[in-house]
């Protein structure tokens, strides 16, 4: 089975389900390939129990060239009753971080530290001294090594360059599984059967991707203050709450700072406020910076992050949008009423009487008494109203 991405629920789920239907088939392995930037602490302690209390050996293996297991991902990599890396992958850098995203008290970090530290010398115990020490230095000094070093220290038991150059060095390992159980794995010629994810799995997984969820947010919050700013269609609104409960979702799993969060919300309520009350832009620029910033600045992890080059293409299309919905208010404000007693000035009517200087002209369909600046002005000439005074208006000849 394929893992790929962040520790999330459906990670763990997938892994549950996994094993279950190893158990059940009577596998001779199950086999992790494992690319994980890391996640959530009890999410990997819940991991960790399952790879652990496993009833058929577990191996997991960092997969495909390129690939890494940071953070969570050395826990459940050292879990593993098997641990293999391909050529050109990484582990390690297990140091707590805040999901805050500030940084995390001196005391408050050294009992986090020093109990990730016990945890990961227990399940490295196994490899022998080398490998407890730099397991224990990968979550005190945030140490990382090649799938070469891991070798070297006995902290992986294989570098394999694929599947089936895995399953051939496997073949005839002896491993201990929860019950003391000894088993000699016999996987030289097995046959192998990939487990994917169901519809619903994918999902939930792709969306915790950090573009993703990004653009979910960026496209929740503009459908709301659409539906805001012109209420009815129920289309935008309805869209965008859906974008932003799955938004919510994924921000929940992922290890969000809120400080991106709130700068990307000052952004677009600076936006809103240019169009209510037009700065001839001056807010939209500052929104748009807001934006960049917040986006930037919306996840922790320096193992997954969102696309610099979708950050500045959302941020400035955005802002775009915001600066012509500007531009649209500014004219409109600009543009002479065409309604009400304002929307008569200027406008044309036709002298129904002598105006020496009163009478009465006809204006837009109606009759109303006038008086002119100009006189002698006859009955039939056309007229320009110059303002309006109750029901009267003041004319002067076209």
């Amino acid at each position: 089975m394929e893992v790929n991405g962040p520790v999330t629920p459906v990670m763990l789920s997938f892994i549950e389900r996994g094993i279950e239907e190893a158990e059940g088939q009577g596998a001779e392995a199950l086999v992790i390939m494992l690319n994980t930037p890391g996640g959530d602490v009890e999410l990997t302690r819940k991991i960790i129990e399952t790879i652990i209390g496993s009833n058929v050996p577990v191996a997991v293996y960092v997969a495909p060239r390129g690939a890494f297991a940071a953070s969570a991902g050395t826990f459940i990599t050292l879990a593993g009753h098997v641990a293999a890396m391909a050529p050109a992958t990484s582990i390690g850098a297990a140091s707590p971080v805040s999901g805050q995203g500030e940084e995390i008290p001196e005391t408050l970090r050294d009992k986090i530290s020093n109990i990730l530290q016990a945890e990961i010398e227990g399940l490295a115990q196994r490899r022998g001294e080398k490998a407890v020490e730099w397991a224990r230095e990968a979550v005190s000094e945030a140490r990382a090594a090649t799938a070469e070093e891991a070798l070297e220290l006995g902290v992986i038991d294989f570098i394999a360059n694929d599947l089936d150059d895995l399953l051939r060095q496997m073949d005839g390992f002896s491993v201990t599984l929860h019950d003391r159980q000894e088993v000699t794995l016999q996987t030289a010629d097995a046959a192998t059967a990939e487990l994917p994810m169901t519809p619903i799995e994918q999902f939930l997984h792709t969306i915790t991707n950090p573009n993703i969820a990004f653009i979910l947010l960026t496209l929740g919050i503009n459908g709301i203050l659409f539906e805001l700013s012109s209420p009815g269609g129920y289309a935008a609104g309805v869209v965008g709450v859906i974008c932003l409960l799955l938004a919510f979702y994924s921000l929940g799993v992922l290890d969000v700072n809120y400080t991106g969060l709130l700068f990307i919300a000052l952004a677009f309520i600076l936006f809103v406020i240019d169009i209510k009350a037009p700065t001839h832009g001056v807010l939209t620029v500052g929104g748009i910076v807001s934006f960049i910033l917040g986006s930037l600045l919306l996840f922790n992890s320096p193992f997954y992050a969102v696309s610099r080059s979708l950050v500045i293409g959302v941020g400035l299309g955005t802002g775009a949008f915001f600066a012509f919905v500007v531009a649209k208010a500014v004219l409109v404000q600009r543009r002479p009423a065409t309604t009400g007693a304002e929307g008569l000035v200027g406008a044309l009517a036709t002298a129904r009487t002598d105006l020496s200087p009163t009478g009465t002209v006809y204006l837009k369909g109606e009759w109303w008494e006038a008086e002119a600046d100009e006189t002698p002005i006859e009955a039939g000439e056309q007229v320009r109203v110059k303002s309006v005074d109750g029901f009267r208006v003041r004319v002067t000849r076209k």
